[in-house]
């Protein structure tokens, strides 16, 4: 017997009519502890934040009393004493977990970038995997359908940028779920780079590929439960005719003004190049270098964070740090990835180095990079693909760049649409504290 819904959720912001009448936000019963909470290694009682999946723990599972449930997680779904949520779900009565859905890189993470693992029966759990990567509408729906589950869960840690896949892993499922006629909720966790503020260049639609389906910002500082809010009230009534139903359990503990150290949770890579929380705070800018022909730090130990090729000297570090951008030295470095471009070869280049991760921004960061190696570098060249035109969501900053704009006037231009953005961000942000 399913408990009245009544009992257990509020709805948390004015996240929009449609929004509104689709989704809400659980609230834990007052005095409850988490029981998947393990104590801090550090002594200090566990950590700051109880994640979306912390909470619904605590209440004993009630929101899913019933239902029979599939997870859409990845390596990055785990506890505060990082096991898995699979592994402690699986075995507890309260909940009847028969499904796992892996997005790229797999369940278990065990896939590269553009890969994932397939369908298999999960040694662990013996419970089936399912692989939604590249899958969307009906393809995806006709996955969801063949695994029997009514309720789909989604639990996994996003990077705070418009082309890191989960996010629209995100989306098509609640696509799917709609034509698939199922149920859907989503544990929130924090944004590892803080929900502050929107930066960046609006997606074009005419460009939305898998790193980028819907017209948001390029760090769009949101949360995920609050992007499943806004792509339901803005964006999945057109792509499925309604929008889903929707719960959203939303964290305690979390400010927007949080970094990822600050929330006493464990990371755990999201994806084999995010091998840590300060690769995330650069990603959002570093991660167009994909477009170009210089490595982006794939193969190395510090990927992102690291930019090169053969032939870049100690001319590229000095041009970018003439420009004096906020909260950010550039090392001249010298690096041989392991794989990806430049597989074995030395080749020149710069380091990113914060030092005031507050008042640095990621994207404009990204564009004076581009701006300036171009300038210095005559090897400089976009992929061939135009690949950048779909990370950056248009063909302007390609253009505007090889026109000889500055860094400056790259970012000027994209206010206007960033602005309207922003308004519409603001309904569907939770009600977590700013400081």
């Amino acid at each position: 017997m399913t408990l009245s819904r009544r009992n257990l959720l509020a709805v948390t912001g004015a996240v929009g009519a449609v929004a509104a009448a689709a989704s809400s936000a659980y609230a834990a019963a007052p005095g409850r502890s988490a029981t998947s909470r393990a104590p801090s290694p550090t002594g200090r009682g566990g950590p700051k934040v109880r994640t979306g999946f912390d909470r619904l723990a605590a209440d004993g599972y009630r929101l899913l009393a019933g239902r029979r449930v599939g997870v859409v997680t990845n390596p990055t779904g785990v506890t505060a004493d990082v096991r898995h949520i699979v592994d402690v779900m699986h075995p507890d009565e309260r909940v009847n977990l028969t499904a796992v859905f892996g997005p790229e890189h797999g369940f278990r993470g065990t896939a590269q970038a553009g890969g994932s693992e397939g369908r298999y029966d999960d040694p662990a759990t013996g419970l089936p995997v399912f692989d939604t990567y590249l899958k969307s509408g009906r393809a995806l729906a006709a996955v969801f359908t063949e695994s029997g589950v009514d309720t789909i869960v989604f639990d996994i840690q996003d990077a705070g940028s418009r082309f890191y896949t989960y996010i629209w892993t995100l989306y098509d499922c609640m696509v799917a779920a709609v034509l698939a006629g199922k149920r859907f909720v989503v544990l929130d966790r924090p944004n590892p780079v803080t929900g502050r503020a929107a930066t960046g260049p609006i997606l074009d639609r005419a460009y939305a590929t898998f790193v980028g389906r819907e017209p948001i910002a390029q760090a769009h500082g949101m949360t995920v439960a609050e992007l499943a809010l806004l792509f339901n009230g803005e964006f999945v009534p057109a792509a499925a005719g309604r929008a889903v139903e929707l719960d959203v359990v939303r964290m305690s503990g979390w400010r927007r003004s949080d970094f990822f150290d600050a929330t006493g949770l464990p990371w755990v890579p999201p994806s084999p190049n995010m091998p840590t929380a300060d690769t995330a705070l650069v990603y959002s800018g570093t991660c167009l270098f994909e477009g170009t022909n210089l490595s982006e730090g794939r193969g190395t130990t510090r990927p992102f964070e690291l930019l090169g090729a053969e032939g870049i000297d100690r001319r590229w570090a000095a041009a970018v740090n003439g420009l004096g951008l906020p909260g950010v030295h550039f090392r001249e470095a010298y690096f041989a990835p392991t794989f990806s471009k430049f597989q074995g070869r030395t080749v020149g280049g710069v380091q990113l180095h914060l030092h005031d991760r507050k008042s640095f921004d990621s994207v404009r960061t990204g564009i004076a990079l581009l701006v300036t190696a171009k300038q210095v570098w005559s090897g400089f060249a976009w992929r061939p693909d135009n690949w950048i035109d779909k990370l950056t969501g248009s063909p302007k900053v390609r253009t505007m760049i090889d026109a000889g704009a500055s860094a400056d006037e790259v970012v000027a231009a994209w206010q206007g649409g960033l602005a309207e953005f922003r308004k519409v961000r603001k309904r569907y942000l939770l009600r977590y504290p700013s400081r």
